[in-house]
């Protein structure tokens, strides 16, 4: 039966309680440090103050304690979960004193952790604080910038005079962790078996030390390598019991959900109406060829527009485009593409172009990329295009990102993809701080939805309608088991008749479309606060001279076995006689003219439709591949265990269908009554079925 959910995320953070025994935390003689350490920047001291009362105010001795105390008081949350017992069991960390901060990419999430590190080393709640990333570019940034941090005298002047630990060493595994270390790591050190002190230095000492995770979306989700799939295994690991843990992230999402141990939200859109970052144009309509051969250069073209007016408009620095594919292969093939376009609209050679493309990704090919990220911002580095893909374990520190490019719906289909894709470009380079610069995402048009589905998110609005198996009403005996079947599909070739053995074209005309060369295509963009602007792009068709047709014609000629008499307006040919280059000419001439083609040069369709008519030379008799189905076992499938299943109400919009029950007053929670009927009573949503 479907229920409505509905909440604001802000309303789904876990309160911390601002009354506490000073007696057993006294913040008041750590301000000048988070002062002097945040500068203006309010919500990383207020991010600081949550996460070291929730730690070491006494207040709480789990993760559990918060979520009860919230749960009692948060009508959201009751909304959400069943029980406070529902609630605990999908915590991702249980049983410890462990829970996350959002904070929007580009808002300096470093700060937060180091003033975390250093106030629970410096009050004795810990000896030891261990900082676990999920790569080797995080681990070197975070490292650079904490070392910088313990080494500000004006930091350094700020601290309490009984401070228990002053200006921790930064170290990584390499070294023996120390007590009063600040201990920076990439996660797969931690499972090296030589080389790395971790095991050595906090094995059974682990309620002594701080875990501070960066990009914790990596621990929660399973997707990744190996090592970071069990980073969980090692925060929850009994040889450690660790007690003390926190996560920071700027995409606190499981997909579509929102994580359900945050402590302190401070969200894009926060970040974007205080301009702390760039703001947010996306395509909300686009003018696209139909033609699919017309419409990949027409893309890059657009792009290659944006890029370049920014170029122009951002001249003290080298504007990047980010170009993002779902994985590996597709970020392989989008590569080779884009220098191929490049190639041949910039005329330059291809070994200059690959120098401006840089690919990223985890495989191994490309590490030796990844270290390059460091120095893109600089105009000394050549590179201007980066290829990458959506869920990568690396963090980018790049400032100069002006563009970026989802090239697929699935490398965008989930908010936790959106989220992280968007914040590769939020960050506002020093020399454009004012006015607030914005980011241009280039999605196709289709997908503005789920853009506007991030844009409601970052509003902090969302109503979610969820359908459950009933466990209680009269309805739940109706429960049933049944078994299903999967098929399978084989293949199975059948040899194709002979083909024609005379080819005629002694008409001397194949059939063209007459096209401009040159057409101007527009494009709206949309921004955070619904103003649309329009631009247009001239797009240059993909052309061909009438002489590289002919002479690829007539290399296929000579390369290609055909057994077929070919009968041109002059004569017959054959592959002992091949027509003369000029009487294939006259043919595409003529055909030309007959629908007033001019100047000599053809566009993509034209020049195909000739390839093909001359195509069907040299088509052998060849097979068609038909498909067989091959019934499997059947398997059970029992209702009852059925998953429970969500769908926003923004997506019923797009194409997504509810069933309700003529009795769904009787089933639903009080209060979603007059929602679902405003949806059901709702004229402007799209209905092909209603009853």
């Amino acid at each position: 039966m479907p229920d409505i959910k509905i909440y604001k995320t802000q309303d789904l953070v876990l309160q911390i309680k601002q009354n506490y025994n000073p007696a057993k935390l006294n913040l008041q003689k750590w301000v000048d440090f988070i002062d002097v350490l945040c500068g203006d920047r309010e919500y990383q001291k207020e991010a600081i103050r949550d996460a070291i009362i929730f730690f070491a105010s006494g207040e709480y001795k789990s993760i559990e304690d918060l979520v009860e105390e919230n749960f009692r008081k948060n009508n959201e949350l009751q909304k959400r979960y069943k029980s406070i017992r529902d609630y605990q069991k999908n915590l991702p960390l249980p049983r410890k004193l462990s829970a996350v901060i959002d904070l929007a990419t580009g808002t300096g999430k470093s700060y937060v952790i180091y003033g975390i590190a250093q106030i629970a080393l410096g009050i004795g709640l810990v000896d030891k604080v261990l900082v676990l990333c999920p790569s080797l570019t995080i681990k070197s940034g975070l490292r650079e910038k904490f070392e910088k941090l313990s080494g500000d005298d004006k930091i350094k002047a700020t601290l309490p005079e009984d401070v228990i630990f002053k200006n921790p060493r930064i170290i990584d595994a390499n070294s023996t962790i120390k007590k009063g270390d600040i201990c920076v790591e990439n996660i797969h050190t931690v499972y090296e078996r030589t080389g790395s002190s971790i095991n050595d230095s906090l094995k059974g000492n682990g309620e002594r030390v701080l875990v501070l995770n960066d990009e914790v979306h990596h621990v929660y989700n399973t997707t990744g390598d190996k090592d970071v799939k069990k980073w969980r295994q090692f925060l929850l690991n009994p040889d450690f019991n660790f007690k003390y843990i926190l996560g920071l992230t700027g995409t606190a999402y499981l997909d579509d959900e929102y994580f359900n141990d945050v402590i302190y939200r401070y969200s894009i859109r926060q970040a974007v109406d205080d301009k702390v970052v760039k703001s947010v144009d996306y395509v909300a309509e686009d003018e696209v060829s139909s033609n699919p051969t017309e419409r990949k250069n027409e893309k890059f073209q657009k792009i290659y527009d944006n890029h370049d007016e920014f170029v122009k408009k951002y001249r003290l620095i080298k504007p990047l485009t980010i170009l993002v594919t779902k994985d590996i292969s597709k970020a392989k093939i989008l590569r080779e593409d884009l220098i191929d376009f490049l190639e041949k609209w910039e005329k330059i050679s291809r070994k200059a172009v690959e120098k401006k493309v840089l690919i990223v990704t985890s495989h191994k090919d490309h590490k030796k990329n990844v270290l390059k990220l460091k120095n893109v911002d600089n105009k000394e580095s050549s590179v201007e295009w980066i290829v990458s893909v959506s869920m990568l374990t690396e963090g980018w520190d790049v400032k100069n990102v002006f563009q970026i490019v989802p090239w697929e719906d699935r490398a965008f289909n989930s908010k936790l993809l959106i989220a992280q894709v968007l914040g590769r470009g939020l960050r506002i380079p020093e020399e454009y701080k004012s006015p607030q610069p914005k980011v241009r995402v280039f999605n196709h048009d289709a997908w503005s939805r789920n853009i506007r589905g991030l844009v409601d998110e970052i509003l902090e609005i969302e109503m979610r309608l969820t359908s459950e198996i009933l466990t209680s009403s009269e309805r739940k005996k109706y429960n049933f088991n049944l078994y299903n079947i999967n098929y399978e599909k084989i293949e199975k070739p059948i040899k194709s008749k002979e083909n024609t053995q005379i080819f005629d074209y002694s008409k001397g005309i194949i059939k063209l479309v007459s096209k401009e060369l040159k057409i101007s295509k527009e494009t709206e963009y949309e921004d955070l606060y619904g103003v649309i602007k329009p631009k247009t792009t001239i797009i240059q068709r993909n052309i061909f001279s009438v002489d590289e047709i002919v002479n690829k014609i007539i290399a296929t000629f000579e390369i290609r076995d055909f057994e077929a008499k070919i009968r041109f307006p002059k004569g017959d040919y054959d592959k002992e006689n091949l027509p003369p280059k000029n009487e294939i000419r006259e043919i595409i001439i003529r055909s030309m003219k007959e629908v007033g083609i001019s100047g000599g040069f053809l566009d993509e369709e034209n020049a195909l439709k000739i390839f093909q008519a001359f195509q069907t030379l040299f088509r052998k008799r060849s097979s068609t591949i038909v498909f067989e189905r091959k019934v499997n076992e059947p398997f059970l499938v029992k209702t009852k265990q059925m998953q429970k299943e969500g769908v926003t109400v923004g997506a019923i919009k797009y194409g997504s269908t509810v069933f309700y029950t003529e009795n769904f007053k009787d089933e639903c929670s009080n209060g979603m009554i007059d929602i679902l009927k405003d949806i059901i009573d709702d004229e402007s949503l799209p209905r092909s079925a209603s009853k």
